[in-house]
């Protein structure tokens, strides 16, 4: 994992000298959704699998496959604002790996990414909807409708799924509030999160580091401060709270600017722009940045490497591909000849 940052940054430099084509991040989005739907289909209905997982565990793959397919809705519904002759397959490609993902991130039973789904709904309606005509939100309406629908019986023919670990999660919930069950899926993470906040109080400045937050989370323990269920986890499920006790106030200002410096780039670029790729990169690049919160605050996705390398090289990417366009259009508008990537 120390290694990402690195490859990243070197990356990042060779992207910005040799701008990849845009397609190509349309072309991983299908991939990436549709691969992500064939396994979930494949584990849960063929091997019989509890949860769809990939071979790691099920909230990352979850999460990022309800990214991926987000990502993938939206880059469907820039190219229905603006259709292009060429590489015409992909948009209803793209509208496959949509549904893909978001199936995928159902199979999976997975319950924090959910959180965000509601913020990343707002934020592409917002951006599309003053762009789309009538006919074309009316159809967007439908669709949606309809993989709502299509979801849902997923989960009733599964017998499995968001709609159960929902309810399993309010159980978890009450059993906790009202006889101090610290051992069930939900309990324990409120456990951890409020000893997490101990150890902050404890080491507010540098924290207690990698391995002292795994002795300080022994030691309390031992003392039944915590329930002994902690210790099956090396993370305290929540990117700011694991943060927080094992850096102190110098790792949260860290990941603070992790998240920040991305989200006010993109933001800042979608609300000055008027051009459909360009609004569509700088909203990508946003929901990818919200998504990560949003999914942070029950899991630490940043210390998974799957959720690390994903975080990093899909923002890269937007904002590689973002630079890459206003560079074109900054040469179109002095009178050159544009020649669109």
């Amino acid at each position: 994992m120390p290694c990402w940052p690195l490859l990243v940054a070197g990356l990042l430099v060779w992207w910005r000298r040799h701008p990849p084509l845009g397609v190509g991040l349309w072309l991983g989005l299908v991939v990436g959704g549709s691969g992500a739907g064939v396994i979930a289909l494949y584990e849960r209905f063929v091997l019989g699998a509890y949860r769809a997982d990939n071979g790691m565990n099920a909230i990352p793959f979850g999460n990022l496959s309800l990214l991926l397919g987000v990502l993938a809705l939206v880059a469907m519904l820039g190219r229905l604002y603006r259709p292009t002759p060429s590489w015409s397959w992909l948009t209803p490609a793209l509208g496959l790996a949509a549904v893909a993902g978001l199936a995928a991130s159902f199979l999976s039973g997975t319950r924090g990414g959910w959180v965000a789904v509601p913020l990343l709904a707002w934020m592409s309606y917002s951006t599309f909807r003053p762009v789309l005509s009538r006919r074309q939100r009316l159809k967007l309406a439908g669709g949606s409708w309809l993989l709502t629908i299509g979801l849902v019986a997923m989960t009733a023919i599964t017998d499995y799924g968001v709609t159960k670990r929902v309810e399993r999660a309010i159980d978890d919930i009450r059993d906790y509030m009202v006889e101090g069950d610290g051992g069930s899926s939900v309990g324990l993470r409120l456990e951890m999160w409020q000893a997490g906040g101990r150890m902050f109080m404890e080491k507010p400045l540098l924290g207690w580091g990698e391995r002292g937050l795994e002795e300080a989370r022994n030691t309390m323990v031992d003392r039944g401060l915590l329930h002994p269920g902690a210790r099956r986890h090396d993370q305290l499920h929540s990117d700011l709270v694991d943060t927080a006790a094992r850096r102190g106030l110098a790792g949260v200002v860290a990941l603070l600017t992790l998240y920040g410096v991305p989200a006010v780039l993109f933001m800042r670029h979608l609300r000055r722009s008027r051009d459909a790729r360009t609004r569509v990169l700088a909203l990508s690049g946003l929901l990818v940045v919200i998504a990560f919160i949003g999914f942070g605050l029950t899991q630490s996705m940043l210390r998974d490497v799957r959720g690390l390398s994903g975080y990093m090289g899909l923002s890269m990417a937007c904002w590689v591909l973002l630079k890459a366009r206003l560079a074109v259009l900054d040469f179109e508008s002095r009178g050159g000849i544009g020649a669109t990537r």
